[in-house]
């Protein structure tokens, strides 16, 4: 039985570890030949190539680009249309994260977040979409914290980025809509990732937020995936502008 999608090409940005990583193996899972996006983490991209690949049943790669440079992120793009000769799935997740309220803000620190999360992604989805068919995919990668009234000061820059992302999404799944591609953001809760606990959160603090959630526990990445899986396939075609939160009824 031919597997979702057999015979598609994705990207999937910053995917050497957490979110990304369980991205590309769910894709690979169901047929994809997935190039897994890294910058500084060469190891831990080549180790989710290798584990994708002894799967045996979607193929990988591992491609170096900054996802803070457009000029690094298009040529992903053009490298992969020439090398694996197509590109059908675009996943944005590369994401830059600082904690800092208004006090704390800065112009380097507002450029690096709106540089990452939202500059690099609009002009590699402009590059993609001279490459992608009709039944192509792109979806973003943001954040609950556009939603959530639970949201802290400290997250102010970053929630501004995530938040014009999606607004990013709205706009372009009217543009490249009229050409058969969807354009969609998935938004996590907080999920036990390195990215999630990087800023220094205390066991206390984590176990705190574990307690909002109506599971009493924290989702991993693997529990985030399947809905881009899903996203990607042909069945989904019907799914556009959307911003769907995956956070177990934390944030409603």
């Amino acid at each position: 039985m031919s597997l979702p999608l057999s015979g598609k090409v994705a990207i999937v940005t910053g995917s050497s570890r957490g979110i990304g990583a369980a991205i590309a193996r769910r894709l690979a899972a169901d047929g994809a030949h997935v190039v897994v996006n890294y910058n500084g983490s060469e190891a831990a991209a080549k180790q989710v190539v290798e584990d994708i690949n002894n799967e045996g049943r979607g193929r990988a790669v591992a491609a170096k680009a900054d996802m803070s440079s457009i000029e690094e992120g298009t040529r992903l793009v053009e490298d992969t249309v020439k090398s694996l000769g197509r590109l059908d799935v675009l996943v944005h997740n590369a994401a830059f994260k600082t904690v800092g309220g208004l006090d704390a803000v800065d112009e380097a620190d507002f450029d690096a977040h709106f540089s990452i999360n939202v500059r690099t992604p609009l002009f590699v989805t402009q590059a993609a979409a001279q490459h992608l068919p009709k039944g192509g995919r792109v979806v973003f990668v943001t954040s609950n914290t556009t939603k959530t009234s639970a949201v802290t000061p400290e997250y102010l820059i970053y929630t501004a980025s995530k938040g014009a992302a999606e607004q990013l999404v709205r706009v372009l799944a009217k543009d490249l809509g009229r050409r058969g591609i969807t354009v969609n953001a998935v938004s996590p809760g907080a999920t036990d990732t390195d990215f999630f606990r990087g800023d220094g959160k205390s066991e206390e603090f984590v176990e705190l937020i574990a307690n909002l959630f109506p599971q009493k526990q924290i989702p991993v990445a693997e529990d985030i995936a399947p809905l881009v899986a899903f996203l990607a396939r042909d069945e989904a075609g019907w799914v556009n502008g959307q911003c769907i939160m995956v956070n177990g009824g934390m944030a409603v």
